[in-house]
């Protein structure tokens, strides 16, 4: 399993590419995705899923925040289907806004 870490954390967010999840380490919260066309170029997020014992602490936003990073250094562009992703990280994260996925136009990364 490869790890992706968000800057100084007291959580590590991990990548588990085998279930597309990032995940803590605890595999407690996550969030899933999947992979679409375009030669795999395009990641779909599908879910975001925090326990209630850890909401309220910013998990959500950085398995987002991991998520999308991740998207940029593969060239990848994001559909943001889950609807934390659309209606709450993105709105508060605008500037991941250019890597976003448009029907019919290339990835300009």
């Amino acid at each position: 399993m490869a790890e992706e870490k968000t800057t100084a954390t007291a959580s590590a967010i991990v990548w588990n590419e085998k279930e597309r999840k990032f995940e803590t380490a605890d595999r407690e919260a996550y969030l899933e995705y999947k992979v679409r066309g375009d030669g795999g170029k395009v990641m779909d997020i599908t879910h975001t899923y925090v326990p209630p014992s850890k909401r309220g602490s910013g998990v959500a936003g950085r398995l987002c925040a991991a998520a999308f990073s991740h998207a940029l250094n593969r060239s990848m562009s994001v559909i943001p289907t889950c609807s934390y992703a659309s209606g709450t990280y993105l709105p508060q994260n605008p500037n991941w806004n250019s890597i976003l996925f448009q029907e019919g136009v290339k990835s300009r990364l």
